[in-house]
C-alpha cells in the first residue's frame, strides 16, 4: 500500500454538494487501471473544503468502488479532536490507512506538530502516512522531526516534497533521511515533476497528483523505476515537461489537473468547490492542446 503508484484523484464539486457519479467514475478508472493504492481526500481531493459527514461520503464511496485496491484516506484538519473524529470515521467505513497533514491557521511549532501525531497515532488502528505540504500548511518538517514522528505506533510511510532535481543531491537526501527512520516506514515522493527523480533515488512510493486522472501514463513512470530502468522513468517524465511547467506557471496542480479532467468529460464544469475555479482563459487552450499532443491515458 506504501509503494508504487499512489494515485489521488480529484472529489469533483460544485455549490450544491459533490458529485458522487464523477467521483465513482474516477475511482472505478483508477481501480481498472490497478494503481497500488488510492489517496482519496488528499490536497487534490479538496479535503480541507468538505465538512466531516462529506468526508465520510467521499471515503465510503472510494472504499466501496475501489475494489481490491488499498484506500488512504485524508484527515487533516485544524483541530487535533477533529483529526480524531475524521479517523475515526475513516477507520469506520474501511479505509486501510489514513494520511494526515498538519494544517494550521496559525503557525504550528516542530512540538506542537509532534503532539498532533503522537495523540493520532496513540488510538489508530490502521497505518499512517505523514502528509509534508509545505505549499498548503505552510509548515515545513525537519529531518529530525521525521525521525521522531517515524518512531510512533502505526507510522508507516512519509510523503515527502519534491527532492532536488540533481541525482547525486536527490539520492543523498533520501539515503540522510532514511538513516533516520525506521526500516518499516517507506517514503513517498509528492510533487510529480520530480517523481521519476525520487523513485530513481531510492522512493518506495510515488503519490501522485497526474495518477488520480491519467493512471496508466503514471504507472508507467513507476514501473519503469521500481524495474530499474531509471533511464526510461525519465524519459517517460521528461516528456510530460510542458504539464510540469503549467503546474508551475498556475500555483500548482489542483487547478490544472481540474481543468483536465473537465475537458476529457470526466467531471463536469465546475468542479472544484469556490472560491477554487480550474484553470480558464489561454491556459485551459494551451492545457486542450498539451492534452491532445500528450495523448494521456
Amino acid at each position: 500500500m506504501f509503494s508504487g503508484l499512489s494515485a489521488f484523484p480529484l472529489t469533483p464539486m460544485n455549490e450544491s454538494g459533490i458529485d458522487e457519479a464523477a467521483f465513482v467514475r474516477l475511482i472505478e478508472r483508477l481501480a481498472d487501471a490497478s494503481v497500488d493504492s488510492i489517496g482519496a481526500l488528499g490536497s487534490t481531493g479538496s479535503y480541507a473544503y468538505l465538512s466531516r459527514a462529506e468526508r465520510a461520503r467521499v471515503v465510503k464511496l472510494a472504499v466501496e468502488h475501489a475494489g481490491n485496491v488499498p484506500v488512504i484516506a485524508g484527515i487533516g484538519a485544524l483541530r487535533t479532536s477533529d483529526v480524531q473524529a475524521l479517523s475515526e470515521d475513516a477507520q469506520k467505513t474501511g479505509a486501510s490507512a489514513v494520511l494526515l497533514a498538519p494544517m494550521s491557521y496559525q503557525q504550528l511549532s516542530a512540538d506542537e506538530v509532534f503532539g498532533l501525531y503522537e495523540t493520532v497515532t496513540r488510538s489508530l488502528s490502521v497505518p499512517l502516512c505523514v502528509y509534508d505540504n509545505p505549499g498548503t500548511t505552510h509548515f515545513e518538517f525537519s529531518s529530525e522531526l521525521y525521525g521522531r514522528i517515524a518512531q510512533l505506533p502505526n507510522v508507516r510511510s512519509i510523503k515527502i516534497p519534491g527532492v532536488p532535481a540533481n541525482p547525486a543531491a536527490a539520492k543523498a537526501h533520501i539515503e540522510s533521511l532514511r538513516a533516520l527512520i525506521p526500516s518499516h516506514v517507506t517514503l513517498g515522493v509528492s510533487g510529480d515533476a520530480s517523481a521519476a527523480m525520487g523513485l530513481n533515488s531510492g522512493c518506495e512510493a510515488w503519490y501522485s497528483v497526474i495518477g488520480g486522472l491519467f493512471p496508466k501514463t503514471a504507472l508507467a513512470i513507476t514501473r519503469a523505476a521500481q524495474a530499474g530502468d531509471m533511464k526510461a522513468a525519465t524519459r517517460l517524465s521528461e516528456r510530460l515537461q510542458p504539464l510540469w511547467a503549467l503546474f508551475d506557471q498556475h500555483g500548482g496542480s489542483l487547478r490544472v489537473v481540474a481543468a483536465a479532467a473537465e475537458l476529457q468529460g470526466v467531471v463536469e464544469h465546475p468542479s472544484l468547490p469556490l472560491p477554487l475555479k480550474a484553470l480558464d482563459g489561454t491556459g485551459r487552450q494551451q492545457l486542450a492542446v498539451l492534452l491532445d499532443e500528450l495523448e494521456l491515458a
